[in-house]
């Protein structure tokens, strides 16, 4: 076991930051959820390099042959759920493509993925940027948005999506439909020309073309496509929305192995708030991310669930029962019954690169939590000879840290920012071998 309280550390600068809370929205810090570092409950952690047996795991050929596989099937049965076996065909169709795109920077394509099952059928919009100054197949950051490709550009020719949408005024939703209003309402969290002048092409879908996100028993999206004979919601260990949305990053990277500009041994996947604990859930069950990135993912994402920090697992089950499978319910405020927590989940990338992001005004996904994950996924890195993040303790505001396993805590809010896109672009640099 890891004990908790050796782990904890920099509690007086999340104290300190808790008094100002009642300068953060409800939103941000909602009220009756500790955000007290010393009210923290003490906890044991099971240690990722302990295999069920009691058996200790002493290299790298051990944790690839066994533990690894152990942790993800503990993750299935009890968090995220298993993606069910079914005969669902997979096709695409390049619907769009426009060479000039940001003043002649890019390539824009948008690509259709349709999952057809007998007369079931579903399907998702892939939109692509890709440098045209390139001398090959272009590495690839790909993630899911929140309100429709439309959103992340202003770009009037980018297909509107039709489908379910939750309802915004930001983002000029109504009626749980998208309009003219909110082409481009997103792009600021996306750094489009900042990501083509680093040499990347950025991939993007809506999760709603995979799973609209409310919980109606799974009648929508892809689940009904997977269902047996009879079935009509899924099994207690199936997936949930999250564990569909992961499954659809991962049809994405199918289509990236059929274009020959993309590069797709170097894609990095990754996500923010709910979309967080998705792209680390689609890293740890498709090995061909090459790099999964966490942007305040909190919990269920990279924040350790034992710690009670913010959120909680009763209060997102129950506000968002649709996210986990059934099973994960059982654990509603017995999070120290989890036979699995996050830092295993982080664990599951390795070797592979990782990173995590926290934002100051952010408690409510508890940012030491997310470093502490990270932290305590560096055992398995050692394995194979691989560096973590390399200090004992959360740093300090906008100071970047790590090696295999990246930490940063930056100033602002639950949101994804130029500076945060310069950390990820940095550390794609040094692990594509792009500097």
């Amino acid at each position: 076991m890891i004990h908790a309280r050796i782990l904890s550390g920099n509690s007086f600068v999340l104290s300190a930051i808790c008094v100002l809370a009642c300068a953060w929205s409800a939103f941000a810090q909602p009220k009756g959820f500790n955000y007290d570092e010393s009210k923290v409950p003490a906890y044991d952690l099971p240690d990722p390099l302990w295999d069920q047996s009691g058996k200790p795991v002493k290299d790298a050929e051990s944790w690839r042959t066994a533990r690894r596989g152990e942790i993800l099937d503990l993750f299935e049965t009890y968090v995220y759920g298993r993606t069910p076996d079914a005969d669902v065909k997979v096709s695409f169709d390049a619907f769009s493509r426009y060479g000039a795109a940001y003043g002649g920077k890019a390539t824009r394509k948008e690509v259709r993925a349709y999952f057809t099952r007998g007369d079931k059928h579903a399907h998702m919009d892939i939109l692509i940027y890709l440098p045209n100054v390139t001398t090959g197949p272009v590495p690839m950051f790909v993630g899911l948005n929140f309100h429709g490709n439309h959103t992340v550009s202003a770009d009037p020719s980018i297909r509107l999506n039709r489908g379910w949408m939750r309802n915004s005024s930001k983002n000029a939703n109504q009626d749980n439909r998208a309009s003219e209003a909110s082409r481009g309402t997103a792009s600021s969290r996306w750094a489009i020309e900042k990501i083509l002048d680093r040499g990347y092409g950025l991939a993007t879908i809506y999760y709603g073309d995979i799973d609209p996100d409310f919980h109606d028993e799974f009648q929508n999206g892809v689940h009904p496509l997977f269902y047996k004979q009879g079935q009509t919601k899924p099994a207690a260990d199936e997936w949930g929305s999250i564990g569909a949305w992961a499954w659809g990053l991962s049809r994405a990277m199918d289509y990236f192995e059929t274009d020959d500009a993309i590069n797709h041994k170097q894609v990095a996947v990754l996500g923010h708030s709910r979309l967080g604990k998705t792209s680390l859930w689609a890293g740890a069950t498709d090995e061909r991310f090459a790099i999964t990135i966490s942007n305040n993912s909190g919990c269920g994402g990279a924040a350790l669930a034992r710690r009670r920090f913010g959120e909680t697992v009763a209060r997102i089950n129950t506000s968002f029962p649709h996210w986990f499978n059934d099973n994960h319910v059982k654990f509603n405020d017995k999070e120290n019954e989890l036979p699995v927590d996050q830092h295993m989940l982080i664990a599951l990338m390795a070797p592979r690169p990782v990173y995590i992001a926290s934002a100051e005004q952010d408690q409510w996904a508890d940012p030491n939590g997310e470093f502490l994950s990270g932290k305590l996924a560096g055992p398995v890195y050692e394995l194979f000879g691989k560096k973590g993040v390399g200090v004992e303790k959360q740093p300090a505001l906008n100071t970047p840290v790590g090696d295999f396993v990246g930490y940063h805590y930056r100033t602002g809010k639950h949101d994804v920012t130029d500076y945060d896109w310069e950390q990820y672009l940095n550390f794609a640099d040094r692990h594509f071998g792009r500097r």
